[in-house]
């Protein structure tokens, strides 16, 4: 499994459009999804470590952030092939054992992950109401341990940006596992 760390954010870079198939048997693009004040783009699976120690957190922030106005998905781009916990069924499994409250959307072909520039899961871009990009970095301090009264920073900056439009200029990068890439061993 190999750790990784995506670039930090490319501030006012346009959210890319997508059409991707939930698990709730519905279909999900950038503009049914979006918030009145803003968007969570989240890149995750269900087999990474980062991934788990963090669902619990991600399923509060996300919650809350509802009440500011700022919409989330999840989007899964791993190839299940070699991860079957990656796996379309799995998906609605962990979805609704962990009573997600956003879509849980699989990119079957990659090519959203791809426009994205996603690395890892767990890969945050949080975007204003315009659809430009205003965060890309963690969640917390956390690693794949939960660290004690961590600052909430994908939350925080998140209550900024839909307040104000513009995320934090200091921003530290998440980290997790590589993105599962069809045809890469």
């Amino acid at each position: 499994m190999v750790s990784l760390q995506p670039p930090l954010c490319d501030f006012g870079w346009k959210a890319r459009a997508f059409d991707l198939p939930g698990v709730d048997g519905k279909r999900y693009t950038l503009e049914n999804v979006r918030g009145k004040n803003g968007l969570l783009v989240m890149f995750i699976c269900n087999h990474c470590p980062y991934v788990k120690s963090i669902r619990d957190r991600i399923v509060r922030d996300t919650r809350e952030l509802l009440r500011y106005g700022v919409n989330s998905i999840a989007i899964m781009s791993n190839d299940p092939a070699e991860y079957m916990e990656d796996s379309f069924d799995n998906m609605k499994l962990v979805a609704q054992q962990y009573d997600y409250p956003f879509p849980y959307v699989w990119d079957e072909t990659q090519q959203v992950a791809r426009d994205y520039g996603a690395v890892c899961t767990p890969d945050f871009f949080g975007f204003n109401a315009g659809l430009e990009l205003q965060y890309r970095g963690r969640l917390d301090a956390s690693r794949k341990e939960a660290a004690a009264d961590a600052p909430r920073d994908l939350f925080n900056a998140m209550v900024r940006v839909a307040q104000t439009g513009k995320g934090p200029l200091e921003q530290i990068a998440s980290m997790g596992c590589s993105i599962k890439w069809s045809g890469e061993k």
